[in-house]
Protein backbone atom coordinates (compact mmCIF):
# COMPACT_ATOMS: atom_id res chain seq x y z
CA UNK A 1 0.00 0.00 0.00
CA UNK A 2 1.49 3.01 -0.89
CA UNK A 3 2.40 5.88 1.97
CA UNK A 4 -1.17 7.45 2.88
CA UNK A 5 -3.57 8.66 5.82
CA UNK A 6 -5.97 6.18 6.58
CA UNK A 7 -9.59 7.20 8.13
CA UNK A 8 -12.36 5.87 9.80
CA UNK A 9 -15.89 6.98 11.86
CA UNK A 10 -16.96 4.80 14.28
CA UNK A 11 -18.75 5.69 17.67
CA UNK A 12 -18.68 9.95 17.04
CA UNK A 13 -15.06 9.53 16.86
CA UNK A 14 -12.75 9.84 13.22
CA UNK A 15 -9.55 7.99 13.62
CA UNK A 16 -6.95 9.20 11.09
CA UNK A 17 -3.79 6.71 10.64
CA UNK A 18 -1.01 7.75 9.71
CA UNK A 19 0.09 4.70 7.24
CA UNK A 20 3.94 4.02 5.98
CA UNK A 21 5.36 1.50 7.78
CA UNK A 22 8.05 0.98 5.57
CA UNK A 23 9.81 3.79 7.04
CA UNK A 24 8.18 3.71 10.68
CA UNK A 25 4.76 6.06 9.46
CA UNK A 26 7.07 9.12 8.24
CA UNK A 27 5.30 11.70 6.31
CA UNK A 28 5.55 12.14 2.61
CA UNK A 29 5.14 15.76 0.89
CA UNK A 30 1.79 14.12 -0.48
CA UNK A 31 0.63 13.02 3.53
CA UNK A 32 1.66 16.48 4.58
CA UNK A 33 -0.72 18.28 1.40
CA UNK A 34 -3.56 15.68 2.46
CA UNK A 35 -4.06 16.65 5.87
CA UNK A 36 -5.62 19.72 6.01
CA UNK A 37 -8.03 18.58 3.47
CA UNK A 38 -9.19 15.43 5.18
CA UNK A 39 -9.46 17.64 8.54
CA UNK A 40 -12.11 19.72 6.77
CA UNK A 41 -14.28 16.79 5.26
CA UNK A 42 -14.34 15.48 9.03
CA UNK A 43 -15.00 18.79 10.94
CA UNK A 44 -17.65 19.40 8.70
CA UNK A 45 -19.26 16.23 9.49
CA UNK A 46 -21.82 16.00 12.19
CA UNK A 47 -21.76 12.89 12.85
CA UNK A 48 -17.61 13.43 14.06
CA UNK A 49 -17.21 14.63 17.55
CA UNK A 50 -14.06 13.98 18.60
CA UNK A 51 -10.65 12.96 16.14
CA UNK A 52 -8.06 10.49 17.02
CA UNK A 53 -4.66 10.54 15.34
CA UNK A 54 -2.51 7.19 15.57
CA UNK A 55 0.14 5.60 13.43
CA UNK A 56 -0.14 2.11 11.56
CA UNK A 57 1.43 -0.91 14.26
CA UNK A 58 3.66 0.29 16.22
CA UNK A 59 4.77 3.48 15.68
CA UNK A 60 3.67 6.65 15.49
CA UNK A 61 5.62 9.05 13.29
CA UNK A 62 9.27 9.23 12.76
CA UNK A 63 8.82 12.48 11.50
CA UNK A 64 9.02 14.08 7.67
CA UNK A 65 9.92 11.29 5.29
CA UNK A 66 14.25 12.40 4.72
CA UNK A 67 13.95 12.50 0.74
CA UNK A 68 11.16 15.27 1.07
CA UNK A 69 13.59 17.66 2.51
CA UNK A 70 16.12 17.17 -0.86
CA UNK A 71 14.69 19.62 -3.28
CA UNK A 72 13.15 22.39 -0.82
CA UNK A 73 13.31 22.17 2.60
CA UNK A 74 11.54 25.46 2.59
CA UNK A 75 8.50 24.02 0.38
CA UNK A 76 8.88 20.84 2.82
CA UNK A 77 8.49 22.69 6.26
CA UNK A 78 5.70 24.93 4.81
CA UNK A 79 4.09 21.62 4.15
CA UNK A 80 4.51 20.51 7.51
CA UNK A 81 3.47 23.81 9.23
CA UNK A 82 0.08 23.90 7.17
CA UNK A 83 -0.68 20.79 8.18
CA UNK A 84 0.18 20.76 11.97
CA UNK A 85 -1.93 24.74 11.58
CA UNK A 86 -4.75 22.86 10.26
CA UNK A 87 -4.79 19.98 13.13
CA UNK A 88 -4.57 22.93 16.17
CA UNK A 89 -7.76 24.42 14.56
CA UNK A 90 -9.72 21.05 13.97
CA UNK A 91 -12.84 22.59 15.78
CA UNK A 92 -13.49 19.47 18.08
CA UNK A 93 -11.60 17.92 20.99
CA UNK A 94 -8.17 15.92 18.97
CA UNK A 95 -6.00 13.46 20.73
CA UNK A 96 -2.87 11.71 19.75
CA UNK A 97 -2.78 7.99 20.38
CA UNK A 98 1.20 7.85 20.72
CA UNK A 99 3.42 4.46 20.60
CA UNK A 100 6.47 3.83 19.29
CA UNK A 101 8.48 6.79 17.94
CA UNK A 102 6.85 10.26 17.72
CA UNK A 103 9.90 12.45 16.40
CA UNK A 104 10.51 14.98 14.40
CA UNK A 105 7.23 16.26 12.26
CA UNK A 106 5.45 13.49 14.55
CA UNK A 107 5.91 15.21 17.84
CA UNK A 108 5.01 18.79 15.70
CA UNK A 109 1.43 16.55 14.66
CA UNK A 110 0.90 15.27 18.45
CA UNK A 111 1.75 18.87 19.57
CA UNK A 112 -1.01 20.05 17.51
CA UNK A 113 -3.63 17.70 19.05
CA UNK A 114 -5.14 18.75 22.41
CA UNK A 115 -4.41 15.94 24.14
CA UNK A 116 -1.53 13.16 23.71
CA UNK A 117 -2.10 9.31 25.32
CA UNK A 118 1.24 7.23 25.04
CA UNK A 119 1.94 3.71 25.53
CA UNK A 120 4.98 2.73 27.57
CA UNK A 121 8.12 2.61 25.39
CA UNK A 122 7.26 5.28 23.42
CA UNK A 123 10.19 7.82 22.13
CA UNK A 124 9.54 11.37 22.05
CA UNK A 125 12.39 14.08 20.29
CA UNK A 126 12.50 17.24 18.35
CA UNK A 127 15.44 16.75 16.11
CA UNK A 128 16.19 19.99 13.77
CA UNK A 129 19.34 20.28 15.47
CA UNK A 130 20.19 16.93 13.49
CA UNK A 131 19.83 18.18 10.29
CA UNK A 132 20.49 22.17 10.41
CA UNK A 133 16.90 22.99 10.27
CA UNK A 134 15.54 26.17 11.71
CA UNK A 135 12.38 24.68 14.04
CA UNK A 136 9.50 26.90 12.92
CA UNK A 137 8.33 29.95 14.89
CA UNK A 138 4.80 28.88 15.33
CA UNK A 139 5.41 24.83 16.35
CA UNK A 140 8.38 26.10 18.94
CA UNK A 141 5.39 28.27 20.31
CA UNK A 142 3.17 25.63 20.64
CA UNK A 143 6.36 22.99 21.90
CA UNK A 144 6.83 25.75 24.85
CA UNK A 145 3.32 26.01 25.93
CA UNK A 146 2.86 22.62 26.46
CA UNK A 147 6.11 21.66 28.30
CA UNK A 148 7.19 24.92 29.53
CA UNK A 149 10.78 27.21 27.99
CA UNK A 150 13.60 24.85 29.40
CA UNK A 151 12.16 21.59 28.52
CA UNK A 152 11.75 23.19 24.92
CA UNK A 153 15.24 24.27 24.91
CA UNK A 154 16.32 20.68 26.20
CA UNK A 155 14.47 18.92 23.09
CA UNK A 156 15.53 21.57 20.50
CA UNK A 157 19.05 22.08 21.62
CA UNK A 158 19.98 18.77 21.59
CA UNK A 159 17.59 16.63 19.71
CA UNK A 160 17.66 13.77 22.19
CA UNK A 161 14.85 11.55 22.62
CA UNK A 162 13.28 11.15 25.64
CA UNK A 163 11.02 8.31 27.51
CA UNK A 164 7.37 8.61 28.07
CA UNK A 165 7.61 8.58 31.63
CA UNK A 166 9.61 11.91 31.23
CA UNK A 167 7.26 12.95 28.44
CA UNK A 168 4.79 12.82 31.16
CA UNK A 169 6.48 15.15 33.82
CA UNK A 170 7.49 17.52 31.38
CA UNK A 171 3.75 17.41 29.87
CA UNK A 172 4.52 16.64 27.06
CA UNK A 173 1.64 13.86 27.10
CA UNK A 174 -1.56 13.19 29.94
CA UNK A 175 -1.30 9.54 30.12
CA UNK A 176 0.85 6.68 29.70
CA UNK A 177 -0.44 3.54 29.60
CA UNK A 178 0.77 -0.02 30.28
CA UNK A 179 1.74 -1.91 26.87
CA UNK A 180 -1.77 -3.38 25.36
CA UNK A 181 -4.02 -0.71 27.03
CA UNK A 182 -3.60 2.61 24.61
CA UNK A 183 -6.72 1.17 22.64
CA UNK A 184 -8.51 0.55 25.24
CA UNK A 185 -7.89 3.62 27.40
CA UNK A 186 -8.58 5.84 23.82
CA UNK A 187 -11.55 4.54 23.26
CA UNK A 188 -12.69 5.00 26.91
CA UNK A 189 -11.88 8.26 26.82
CA UNK A 190 -13.18 9.73 23.23
CA UNK A 191 -16.68 7.74 24.45
CA UNK A 192 -16.24 10.39 27.35
CA UNK A 193 -15.69 13.35 25.25
CA UNK A 194 -18.19 12.35 22.34
CA UNK A 195 -20.91 12.41 25.44
CA UNK A 196 -19.98 16.71 26.50
CA UNK A 197 -21.35 19.58 25.09
CA UNK A 198 -19.65 20.61 22.28
CA UNK A 199 -20.60 23.86 23.32
CA UNK A 200 -18.41 23.56 26.31
CA UNK A 201 -15.92 22.05 24.23
CA UNK A 202 -15.49 24.92 21.35
CA UNK A 203 -15.46 27.89 23.50
CA UNK A 204 -13.03 25.92 25.71
CA UNK A 205 -10.50 25.19 23.06
CA UNK A 206 -10.27 28.59 22.12
CA UNK A 207 -9.94 30.10 24.95
CA UNK A 208 -7.36 27.81 26.17
CA UNK A 209 -5.52 28.54 22.80
CA UNK A 210 -5.56 31.83 23.26
CA UNK A 211 -8.27 33.70 21.24
CA UNK A 212 -9.66 36.67 23.25
CA UNK A 213 -12.46 38.31 20.82
CA UNK A 214 -14.95 35.56 21.14
CA UNK A 215 -16.60 36.27 24.82
CA UNK A 216 -19.64 38.01 23.62
CA UNK A 217 -19.56 35.00 20.91
CA UNK A 218 -19.52 32.32 23.30
CA UNK A 219 -22.01 34.06 25.67
CA UNK A 220 -24.63 34.52 23.10
CA UNK A 221 -24.21 30.95 22.30
CA UNK A 222 -24.81 28.91 25.91
CA UNK A 223 -27.65 31.50 26.24
CA UNK A 224 -29.51 30.35 22.85
CA UNK A 225 -28.44 26.59 22.56
CA UNK A 226 -30.10 25.53 25.49
CA UNK A 227 -27.36 23.32 26.64
CA UNK A 228 -26.96 24.42 29.60
CA UNK A 229 -30.38 24.22 30.49
CA UNK A 230 -30.56 20.78 29.28
CA UNK A 231 -27.18 20.11 31.46
CA UNK A 232 -29.06 21.15 34.33
CA UNK A 233 -32.21 19.08 33.69
CA UNK A 234 -30.21 15.89 32.89
CA UNK A 235 -28.71 16.06 36.20
CA UNK A 236 -31.59 16.51 38.39
CA UNK A 237 -33.30 13.75 36.64
CA UNK A 238 -30.21 11.62 36.72
CA UNK A 239 -30.35 10.57 33.09
CA UNK A 240 -27.59 11.63 30.42
CA UNK A 241 -27.91 15.04 28.68
CA UNK A 242 -28.65 14.77 25.30
CA UNK A 243 -26.89 18.29 24.01
CA UNK A 244 -27.66 19.20 20.48
CA UNK A 245 -25.19 22.75 19.58
CA UNK A 246 -22.57 21.03 17.01
CA UNK A 247 -19.76 23.45 15.57
CA UNK A 248 -21.41 22.81 12.17
CA UNK A 249 -24.64 24.69 13.44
Amino acid sequence: MEPQLLHHVADSVATVVIHHPAKRNAMTAAMWRALPPLLDTLAADPEVRALVLTGEGGTFCAGADISTLQGSPEEAQGLAVAAEEALAAFPKPTLAAIRGHCVGGGSQLAAACDLRFAEEGALFGVTPAKLGIVYPASSTRRLVSLVGPAAAKYLLFSGELIEAERALRTGLVDEVLPEGELAKRVAEFTRILASRSQLTQAAAKEFADGRTDRDDHWAAGARESGDTAEGVAAFLERRSPRFTWTTSG
